[in-house]
């Protein structure tokens, strides 16, 4: 009996014995962790801008003479041409003004050639000292007076003829109509609030929109000139207003000179083409414009951390992590960071997990 006691002890004793080796285990010194040697590479980043479509030339027809519409020459939204009939204003009163315009020319002529025979004939007495001198000079300045009265009168038909010729509206540039609001009966002067017609050439469309002040800034130091900036800008891709890419791509070709002192913003034009007619005046879309960068060092956002809003990324230097700030690209497309300070080409960094790192963490690559 005491035999098996010694032997159930002993048996017990080997069994703490296995359980205390099974807990101990050696120290860790470091932790593998993803790494990335940095190294130039090129990428193309993009920002979007909301933007509004206008024509080329946007030109608001008004008439330029009152009285009631007779004929509309053009149907809403019709494509015409330059110095095509838009309306037609009742022509009666101004054809009848002009007629007596004609009119009063020709009598304001009889009148100049009347007195210049007064004149010659005086001239002639004068000479055989028939009459004085202040018969002649008198003689003389009826002519003048009559010479003033027709050249009145010609004034006169000119702009009995201007007037005439504006009861024709027509179209003073090639483009495409909007909506008329008037018809025919109706009376119309140059002081309407509403226009006749909106025409707007549509071969080419302006698209504005607007950049910070800090962002052309961007711009200009890389090209080093405003002139430098226009004649480098990318071309620009355009999304319409239902979401869907413009066929066509357009040039940046003017930076406003101004800022918005509201809104702090620099206006920007965009020439498209527009062959298709599917751009119209008054539309609106989103400006994609790209940033072309070439040769730069890229990291993945993973590899970083903020603070403050700052960035931060662990380089490895003799095998520990070492935090750097770095200054990065202000565009970015949410899973890689341009670097334009901080690191340089060669250097190795922690790919992954930096916000889980402290400072001098051994690193096993």
């Amino acid at each position: 009996m005491k035999k098996l006691f010694r032997q159930t002890g002993v048996w017990m004793l080997c069994l703490l014995g296995l359980s205390g080796c099974k807990d101990a285990s050696p120290a860790v010194e470091g932790s593998s962790y993803k790494t990335l040697v940095v190294g130039p590479a090129d990428r193309t980043l993009s920002r979007q801008f909301t933007a509004s479509i206008k024509g080329r030339q946007s030109v608001e027809i008004r008439p330029q003479v009152s009285g009631t519409i007779t004929q509309v020459c053009i149907n809403e939204g019709a494509k015409v041409e330059k110095g095509q009939p838009l309306f037609v204003i009742d022509q009666v009163p101004y054809q009848a003004a002009l007629e007596t315009a004609v009119a009063n020319v020709k009598s304001a002529e009889a009148s100049v050639a009347n007195a210049r025979m007064t004149v010659d004939s005086k001239q002639v007495l004068y000479d055989n000292k028939v009459i004085s001198d202040f018969d002649l000079q008198t003689s003389r300045n009826a002519l003048q007076e009559a010479e003033a009265a027709l050249a009145q009168a010609k004034a006169q038909e000119t702009n009995a003829r201007n007037d005439l010729s504006y009861t024709v509206v027509k179209s003073p540039v090639d483009g495409v109509t909007g909506m008329l609001p008037y018809r025919v009966g109706a009376l119309v002067d140059a002081s309407i609030s509403e226009p006749l017609a909106t025409v707007s050439d549509d071969a080419e469309m302006y698209v504005y929109f607007s950049m910070t002040e800090n962002q052309i800034l961007a711009l200009v130091r890389q090209y080093g000139t405003l002139d430098e900036t226009l004649k480098h800008m990318p071309d620009v891709e355009l999304l319409l207003s239902d979401g869907q890419p413009y066929a066509h791509k357009g040039k940046v070709d003017a930076i406003s000179g101004t800022i918005d002192s509201g809104t702090g913003a620099v206006s920007l034009r965009a020439t498209f083409p527009n062959p298709e007619r599917m751009l119209r005046n008054g539309g609106n879309g989103t400006v994609v414009f790209p940033y072309v960068r070439d040769s730069v060092l890229v990291i993945p956002q993973e590899a970083t951390y903020e603070i403050q809003d700052k960035i931060f990324a662990y380089r490895v230097v003799d095998g520990k992590a070492t935090s750097t700030q770095i200054t990065v690209f202000p565009v970015n497309d949410g899973q890689e960071y341009i670097v334009e300070q901080g690191l340089a080409v060669g250097d190795t960094i922690v790919a992954e997990g930096a916000g889980l790192l402290q400072e001098g963490t051994i690193i096993n690559e």
